[in-house]
C-alpha cells in the first residue's frame, strides 16, 4: 500500500506571525481521516516570521521532535535548557508528566522554517528529558536520528519507531527492505523522488504499508525524513 498526502492539501494556520501547513489535525484544523498515522501524530512545517516565536506553553505524554531547515529555534523550558538549535541539528523532548517550553526565532532579519514532529509514547508519565544534537549534513544515504535504543549515537525515544534523515543525489537510488508489520511515513523536504512510480515533490507525504521492498530514486538532489514505525 502506498498513499500520498499531497502538500496542497495539508492544513493551513495563518498567523500575524505564523504559516504553518499540517499533515496531520492539529489545534484548529480537523480532518478525521488524517488524525495521524499509526503513533506518528504530527507533522508541521513552520514559517515563523523575525523575533517572533512560541511563547511558554505546556507539553505533556509526547514525544516532541524539532528538524530546523531554516534559521534558528531559541529554546527554553522548565527543566532548565537554554539552547539554540541550528540547521544540521535536531531536538528530541519527552514531556513525560508535564513540561513547559518556548521556542522563538530571535533573528531581526531572517525566517525560521522547521518541521514539529510528535509521536505518541508507549507508557503516560514518564520523566520529561532533553536531547539535541547534530549530523552531517552531506552524508548522503539514510542517517538514523532517532531511535527506542539510542542506535548509532542517535537520539532516544520512549516508543517503537525510528527517524532517518534521506539525502540523496540527483540519480541516486536506494533500496529498503521491510520487516513484516512495519509501517513507513516518508515526508519529502526538497527535491524530487519517484518512489514506486509515485513522483514526490517539496511537502509531499507518503505512506507505506505491505511493501516486502521501498524502492526510491532522487531525480534531484533531495532531503527527506523516513519514519519507521511497529
Amino acid at each position: 500500500m502506498i498513499k500520498i498526502r499531497p502538500a496542497a492539501a495539508r492544513g493551513v494556520t495563518r498567523t500575524p506571525w505564523l504559516d504553518s501547513r499540517h499533515t496531520f489535525s492539529f489545534a484548529e484544523y480537523y480532518e478525521p481521516e488524517h488524525m495521524g498515522f499509526h503513533t506518528l501524530r504530527v507533522i508541521n512545517q513552520d514559517i515563523v516570521k523575525p523575533d517572533t516565536g512560541f511563547a511558554t506553553h505546556t507539553h505533556k505524554d509526547m514525544e516532541i521532535i524539532t528538524y530546523v531547515l531554516k534559521g534558528a529555534v531559541t529554546h527554553k523550558d522548565s527543566l532548565g535548557n537554554e539552547t539554540v538549535i541550528q540547521p544540521g541539528e535536531i531536538q528530541r523532548m519527552s514531556a513525560g508528566t508535564g513540561v513547559k517550553h518556548s521556542e522563538y526565532n530571535k533573528s531581526k532579519t531572517e525566517i525560521l522554517e522547521l518541521l514539529q514532529i510528535w509521536i505518541l509514547p508507549t507508557q503516560k508519565n514518564l520523566p520529561p528529558s532533553y536531547q539535541q544534537k547534530g549530523f552531517d549534513r552531506k552524508q548522503t544515504g539514510l542517517q538514523l536520528l532517532v531511535s527506542s535504543n539510542g542506535a548509532e549515537d542517535s537520539l532516544l525515544i520512549h516508543q517503537q519507531a525510528k527517524i532517518f534523515r534521506g539525502y540523496l543525489l540527483a540519480e541516486q537510488n536506494i533500496e529498503i527492505p521491510v520487516i513484516a508489520n512495519t509501517h513507513f511515513w516518508l515526508q519529502l523536504i526538497s527535491g524530487q523522488l519517484l518512489l514506486k512510480h509515485q513522483l514526490l515533490n517539496p511537502g509531499d507525504g507518503i505512506a507505506i504499508a505491505d511493501e516486502n521492498l521501498i524502492k526510491i530514486k532522487a531525480n534531484q538532489v533531495s532531503e527527506f525524513l523516513l519514519f519507521e514505525l511497529a
